[in-house]
């Protein structure tokens, strides 16, 4: 999500991983929380204070506050806002679409996820728009196998994407690795060719996060240094997962299934169109 250095990529050992997945929980659970409290009449600061509290009950600490100046637990990003967006007095209105990012530390470890809402009645084309990120975010992970490449995750979600329709890919921001800092690298883009990259290896950890336009890729920064929209003004749509790899598949660390559901459905194959 943020910008970073250059640094070495950080392979976890089992146990350590095991730590990455008590704090993915607690970011999982408290998008949900989040999710439940979106409404019409709901403020972006009132959502920032529950996801700290909730955060902090659970005995973690949030990633977000504090992290070069950044003021709030969670990233809020209403419609045009792609990603960044700095809760504050705004109120949710019926239709909005809202990204809701957020990350938490548990005993020095990361969890980093984030979900798009539809509030009250939401236009087709926006729910289709958030539809279509959230499933290109799983496809990526279908697509990851040990001993493959980065780039498996990259082509898979891109070629989601083109399938759907005419979206903007946002170029500018990707997703990262995690482990003991927030942001590490390698960085995940969400286009590319296959076969490309580090190799997919055990106990590397990655944040995937697709950003999806309904109008052009362009974006722009606000006055603020934060905040990232739109450039021509069209509605953002924003989904993210911290994920591994074991030799069973990919293991979603911040779901609270472990994307056991979601990526059995994408690899079962479908009852009408399978071979007898």
């Amino acid at each position: 999500m943020f910008k970073r250095k250059q640094r070495v990529i950080q392979i976890k050992t089992d146990e350590q991983v095991q730590a990455m997945r008590a704090a993915g929980l607690v970011v999982g659970s408290t998008l949900e929380v989040l999710r439940a409290a979106v409404a019409p009449g709901v403020s972006t600061s009132e959502l920032d204070a529950l996801a700290e509290q909730h955060i902090r009950a659970a005995g973690a600490v949030p990633s977000f506050k504090g992290y070069h100046g950044f003021p709030a637990t969670i990233c809020a990003s209403v419609n045009d806002e792609i990603v960044h967006g700095i809760p504050g007095p705004r109120v949710l209105r019926e239709g909005d679409l809202v990204s809701l990012d957020c990350g938490a530390i548990l005993d020095g470890w990361h969890g980093d996820a984030a979900i798009t809402v539809g509030v009250g009645q939401v236009d087709p084309a926006r729910l289709e728009l958030a539809r279509v990120c959230e499933e290109a975010m799983w496809r990526g992970f279908a697509a990851a196998r040990l001993g493959g490449r980065l780039s498996d995750i990259s082509h898979a979600v891109e070629s989601y994407v083109r399938s759907q329709g005419g979206y903007g890919i946002v170029e500018e921001y990707v997703g990262h690795g995690i482990g003991t800092e927030m942001h590490q690298d390698p960085q995940v883009p969400n286009y590319g060719r296959p076969g490309r990259g580090p190799r997919l290896q055990r106990g590397l950890v990655l944040a995937v996060e697709p950003m999806i336009n309904l109008g052009a890729a362009g974006t722009s920064l606000d006055r603020d240094g934060w905040t990232v929209r739109t450039r021509d003004g069209s509605v953002s749509a924003h989904f993210e997962h911290t994920f591994t790899l074991t030799e069973e598949g990919p293991w979603v660390l911040t779901a609270p299934d472990g994307g056991a559901a979601r990526l059995a459905a994408l690899t079962t194959p479908d009852p009408v169109t399978a071979s007898p």
